[in-house]
């Protein structure tokens, strides 16, 4: 009796275990294959030309919020942002150019930044379930934009800025969902926690998924 209690409350204790993970978490808007297909094509030129190997990590995407918490937290945060999204209408994002920030990182613009802040907004009403601690707080951008290449060396972000603020690129998406991404505090691959659909459905409606 007692050898098949043991792997029981080993099971138990995995889970337990697992709860308990803290876990890096992001939430983005990813653009449609073919335009992530163009801006990985631009970062993979940008990595060639500035020995920038680092460009050609990181998949294309628009990131909302980055935050860490407990695993064990994990539904309730998706319960919250699935109804945010089920009120949210789908939007289009325009992009146009590019962009930088002194002296690390090249990016391309977000132009119609108004439908992003304002969803950044909504999400902002839960950040008390997505701080862990005093040291761990959400990290919201209010200012949407693509990364091509970040964590530049000096002169890496100079040459590179001298030509690219020169550059044109245009593209757009229709924003019909946003993701929920988590890893595991020191992996390096995200996977995909949760789709989380924009649906512009009525507060009634959201409100009885909530606390239906």
């Amino acid at each position: 009796m007692q050898k098949a209690i043991k792997p029981v409350a080993a099971v138990l204790n995995e889970n337990y275990k697992q709860q308990l993970a803290t876990n890096e978490y992001l939430v983005i808007l990813s653009p449609r294959e073919e335009l992530r297909m163009r801006i990985q094509q631009v970062k993979k030129e940008f990595a060639e030309a500035y020995q920038a190997s680092g460009a050609i990590g990181g998949k294309p995407q628009v990131t909302l919020v980055r935050f860490t918490q407990l695993a064990l937290m994990e539904e309730r945060i998706i319960q919250r942002l699935r109804t945010i999204a089920m009120g949210y209408c789908p939007f289009k994002v325009e992009l146009k150019d590019f962009g930088s920030f002194p002296s690390h990182t090249i990016f391309i613009n977000v132009t119609s930044k108004l439908p992003i802040r304002s969803l950044v907004t909504e999400i902002k009403d839960i950040q008390r379930l997505m701080k862990l601690d005093k040291d761990h707080k959400p990290h919201f951008i209010d200012e949407p934009y693509i990364t091509v290449a970040r964590k530049l060396l000096p002169f890496q972000y100079e040459k590179g800025w001298l030509e690219y603020s020169h550059k044109s690129f245009t593209g757009r998406f229709i924003a019909d969902s946003m993701l929920l991404l988590k890893r595991r505090q020191g992996d390096i691959a995200w996977q995909i926690a949760e789709r989380l659909a924009f649906q512009n459905l009525p507060v009634t409606t959201r409100q009885g998924a909530l606390f239906g």
